[in-house]
């Protein structure tokens, strides 16, 4: 079999890390420890929470809110970090999942879910949500999505 010289590698190498943004290198930096990790249900909560207070005000208020909205709606989910991210987990898979807008530099944050998720209308339907805010009409439609996803 014929070796691959030392330019080739390293001009694949250069073209492949520039296919990813540095948030998108780092968000894959934290998955990998993440999967290394082994963490009690408190553990991850705590990072969860560390990750939240990390984020800029505003994404901070709305994911603060998302917390308490999920814990008091579905506490058979629990809380860890998927990506760098807060999410929550059903029998050890994300079932949904908040991406702040500084995450990667994005106009709006994200309230998501997986396809672990039961939301399925048809062919086509919503899997992630932009939230600017939650107020009280967002929060019961945030509630019902939850109770959708996890029926």
């Amino acid at each position: 079999m014929p070796s691959v010289d030392h330019t080739q590698k390293t001009e694949r190498s250069t073209k492949s890390s520039q296919a990813f943004t540095a948030e998108e290198r780092a968000a894959m930096r934290e998955r990998a420890r993440e999967r290394r990790a082994s963490q009690t249900r408190a553990d991850a909560e705590g990072e969860v929470l560390a990750k939240i207070a990390a984020m800029r005000e505003q994404d901070r208020l709305i994911a603060e809110r998302l917390h308490a909205i999920i814990k008091d709606t579905a506490p058979e989910l629990s809380p860890r970090t998927w990506y760098g991210m807060p999410a929550y987990t059903k029998q050890g898979k994300v079932l949904c999942y908040f991406r702040d807008a500084g995450k990667f530099k994005t106009r709006y944050a994200t309230f998501g879910f997986s396809d672990q998720a039961n939301l399925d209308l048809g062919t086509m339907w919503p899997t992630d949500y932009a939230l600017t805010e939650i107020t009280p009409e967002v929060e019961k439609e945030i509630v019902a999505l939850i109770r959708r996803a996890l029926s």
